[in-house]
């Protein structure tokens, strides 16, 4: 299980990118914390997900 936000997912084996996006994230409009450390977007594709993985992601809004 993967703890995401605060809740277990059974995710583990997707890679950072197959999640955000099935999870209707904007790749372009997100943070994400894996395990206490800034994920760069760079590595979002070669990251896979792993059983007691904690993540936390945040979205970017525009406003005006």
């Amino acid at each position: 299980m993967v703890k995401i936000n605060g809740e277990q997912l059974g995710i583990d084996g997707y890679s950072m990118t197959e999640y955000l996006l099935s999870a209707g994230y904007d790749i372009k409009r997100v943070a994400v914390e894996l395990n206490g450390n800034i994920l760069p977007k760079a590595d979002y594709d070669e990251t896979l997900l792993k059983d007691g993985d904690s993540l936390e992601v945040v979205s970017f809004v525009g406003g005006g």
